[in-house]
């Protein structure tokens, strides 16, 4: 048997356990993930899984609707933004006020500067895990 045929066997049995563990229901797999912007005063999805809309609220501030609701709100999220200029201004993604929600059916986030005022980013990417 040669290495070309072992290596492509060696695949096929780990695809064949891994297939077995992991699934849909697995924890480590995002149970939303968005990539949207503010882009000429309209919201912008690009790309997304089980996001039905996003709205923005304010300046700055966003309300990310599930597809389908997760069990409960005990899920946890990641977010980035891109800086809008290319002058070293940084966005950060965060939630702020207790008046931010998170539902089972939505998040609310925000984006900001590091001087923690509320701005638009052109390009906010958002990963949701239950």
């Amino acid at each position: 048997m040669s290495l070309a045929s072992r290596i492509g066997a060696l695949a096929s049995r780990i695809g064949i356990e891994v297939q077995t563990k992991i699934d849909a229901g697995h924890p480590g797999l995002a149970r939303a993930w968005v990539c949207f912007g503010h882009v000429g005063g309209q919201i912008v999805v690009r790309a997304a899984h089980n996001v039905a809309a996003v709205t923005r609220t304010a300046a700055g501030r966003y309300r990310v609707s599930f597809a389908s609701p997760l069990p409960d709100a005990n899920y946890c999220w990641v977010g980035v933004a891109r800086s809008n200029t290319n002058t070293g201004t940084q966005r950060l993604l965060i939630v702020r006020s207790t008046l931010d929600e998170k539902t089972p059916t939505h998040v609310d986030v925000g984006c900001a500067t590091t001087a923690a005022s509320f701005a638009d980013s052109t390009e906010i990417n958002l990963v949701v895990y239950r």
